[in-house]
C-alpha cells in the first residue's frame, strides 16, 4: 500500500462550489453514543437487582434528517447537546428511583422515558421543523444487556 500526501488542500470556491456540498436529497440517520452512571433498585423482583446497585449505562441515540445545503443531516454536536441537557443532567450520578417518574427503573421503562424527553427536546429546539426525528435508542445496562426502542414502535398503536 502506498501513501500520498495531498499536494493541495481543496478550496471552497475554487476546487468545489458551495452548490456541490449537498450531494443528495435522502434521509440519513446519524448515531452517537454516551455513558452515564446511576444507581437504582427494582421493586417486586427476586434477584440481585432487588438491592440498590449502580451501572454505567450506555445510551445510543440515532436521529435522522435530510441533508442541508452543506451535506449535514444532524450535527453530532447537537446530539451531544441534547444528551447533556436533557438526559445527562437529570440522570448522571443520581438515584434513578428518586429522579424518574414513579416506575420500576428497568431498562425497558427508562428507554421509553428517555425517548419522550428527547422527543420533546426535538420539538422545543425546532429540530422537527427541519425534518429531524428520533429513529432508535439503545440503552445498555451492562456491556451485554440492553433495551432497544424504534420510532415505529413508539408511533404504532398495537
Amino acid at each position: 500500500m502506498s501513501f500520498m500526501i495531498p499536494k493541495k488542500v481543496e478550496l471552497l470556491g475554487e476546487d468545489i462550489q458551495k452548490s456541490e456540498l449537498k450531494y443528495h436529497n435522502k434521509r440519513v440517520a446519524v448515531t452517537k453514543e454516551f455513558t452515564f452512571d446511576a444507581a437504582h433498585h427494582l421493586h417486586c423482583y427476586e434477584g440481585k437487582c432487588k438491592s440498590m446497585h449502580g451501572h454505567t449505562y450506555k445510551l445510543v441515540i440515532t436521529i435522522s434528517g435530510y441533508v442541508n445545503e452543506i451535506g449535514i443531516s444532524v450535527d453530532f454536536g447537537e446530539i451531544k447537546a441534547l444528551f447533556k441537557d436533557v438526559i445527562d443532567s437529570k440522570l448522571d450520578h443520581h438515584y434513578l428511583n428518586e429522579v424518574l417518574p414513579n416506575m420500576n427503573t428497568t431498562a425497558e421503562n427508562m428507554i421509553v422515558w428517555i425517548w419522550e424527553q428527547l422527543d420533546l427536546a426535538l420539538d422545543s429546539r425546532n429540530m422537527r421543523d427541519n425534518g429531524q426525528r428520533l429513529e432508535e435508542l439503545v440503552l445498555y445496562e451492562t456491556p451485554t444487556s440492553y433495551a432497544t426502542l424504534k420510532r415505529e414502535w413508539m408511533e404504532s398503536n398495537e
